[in-house]
């Protein structure tokens, strides 16, 4: 274990007989970091109408720098200062160091239920904390995902790649596999932090983390919440192709570290399922035809400086819709779906294989993703309340045997 971790542990030591036991923590995330009590009012209000009753049998855990920070209670709830292992973060997702500090916050108060809380927080509905403490309490649910109800303009990052991905390689339906906020049991919690110890260990305190992947390999019970509207933290300084190769990068990682469960023909893995459904959010005004068509004129600029690097990682056959694609007018560019799975399986096995440096694959990626935005706000424009997650996961889940077959014989086929 990292120094930073054990300075953890004994900060929680050292509070423990201020704050005893709880059997439910909230951890809060890197952006609440020295928050003042002004400042997290908003979050403890929501917590404590959330919790109820249940609110004196919580702790809400919050980062802070100073090692001398005191344990103080808040309209009857107990709030415990915490030392993070690390203080930055490129982008808005758990990281290693959250669930090493979600362990060790749970393990000083022998919790059985922990829930990390992601920046913008105070914007959750309260049902969705009270129904994932519920699910892990109650359910016996390992893992509480919260489904968002978010305009389809948004989060397509995790539309286009994330969820649609994760559901046809590891079986496990949740809409936000990488969600901000998530609720995790003591095996879960601590799970998740082995593996975590192996990424600081390394010096990578950022490195992301697919609780989903980790709770369909070990057999556990997910849960999904219906979770109503939510803010996403507001964009940061980092670029698109940055965010795309961090977030990607992990997940292919992830995919190739556990091939030996998700090449095994199973039974797609129980999702429960609890709360009413909400409306997503949606208005009349669609994205300007402006941005658009700078989307796909980004694509046509990737196809003619990419075109060579595109032709180590995928098929004629695909290139050859890409071909048709770049030269297709506005109004009938389209990526279909079939083409952009075989595009992301194609990118996953160069991957694993170092097809070429794996910095410049995933900077190859961007362009064509692009493209896949452009699409899919051009079919928003047609059919605004349409859902595109379902059919792309159905052709992922379709394509699977064309994943596993260059996977087991990559020399079979050289594009």
């Amino acid at each position: 274990m990292s120094t930073a971790t054990s300075t953890i542990a004994d900060v929680e030591a050292q509070h423990m007989s201020q704050v005893g036991s709880a059997p439910i923590v909230l951890c809060l995330g890197p952006s609440f970091e020295n928050a003042s009590t002004d400042q997290l009012a908003p979050l403890l209000a929501l917590l404590r109408d959330a919790l109820g009753e249940m609110a004196a049998d919580a702790v809400v855990a919050y980062p802070v720098s100073d090692p001398q920070a005191a344990s103080w209670q808040h309209d009857g709830m107990a709030l415990q200062p915490f030392l993070p292992s690390a203080h930055l973060q490129t982008i808005s997702v758990q990281t290693a160091t959250s669930y090493i500090g979600l362990h060790e916050v749970m393990r000083a108060h022998e919790s059985i239920c922990g829930i990390l809380l992601g920046a913008e927080a105070q914007t959750l509905a309260p049902h969705t904390v009270r129904l994932m403490v519920e699910a892990v309490l109650d359910h016996n649910a390992d893992l509480a995902l919260p489904n968002y109800a978010l305009h389809p303009n948004e989060a397509l990052l995790n539309a286009a790649l994330l969820a649609p991905l994760s559901r046809a390689i590891f079986g496990v339906r949740a809409h936000f596999p990488l969600a901000l906020d998530l609720a995790l049991s003591m095996r879960m919690a601590e799970r998740m932090a082995v593996a975590a110890q192996k990424f600081t260990a390394a010096g990578q305190p950022e490195a992301i983390q697919w609780p989903a992947a980790e709770a369909a390999a070990a057999g556990y019970t997910v849960a999904e919440v219906e979770a109503g509207p939510r803010e996403l933290p507001p964009p940061s300084d980092v670029d698109l192709a940055t965010v795309l190769n961090s977030v990607a990068t992990s997940l292919f990682a992830d995919i190739e570290a556990k091939a030996s469960y998700w090449q095994r023909t199973r039974p797609a893995a129980t999702l429960l399922h609890m709360g009413d459904a909400a409306q997503a959010p949606s208005d009349n005004d669609p994205v300007a035809q402006d941005e658009i068509d700078g989307l796909i004129e980004s694509f046509r600029l990737g196809y003619t400086n990419l075109h060579e690097i595109w032709a180590l990682v995928l098929p004629p056959h695909t290139l050859l819709g890409l071909k048709r694609l770049s030269a297709a007018p506005a109004e009938t560019f389209r990526m279909t779906d079939a083409l952009w799975v075989r595009i992301v399986f194609d990118f996953v096995l160069a991957h694993r294989l170092r097809t070429i440096n794996r910095g410049h694959l995933l900077g190859a990626l961007t362009p064509l993703y692009l493209a896949w935005v452009a699409t899919h706000l051009l079919q928003m424009q047609i059919a605004p309340l349409v859902d595109t997650i379902d059919p792309l996961a159905r052709a992922f889940e379709a394509d699977k045997p064309y994943l596993v077959s260059r996977w087991r014989w990559p020399d079979r086929f050289n594009p």
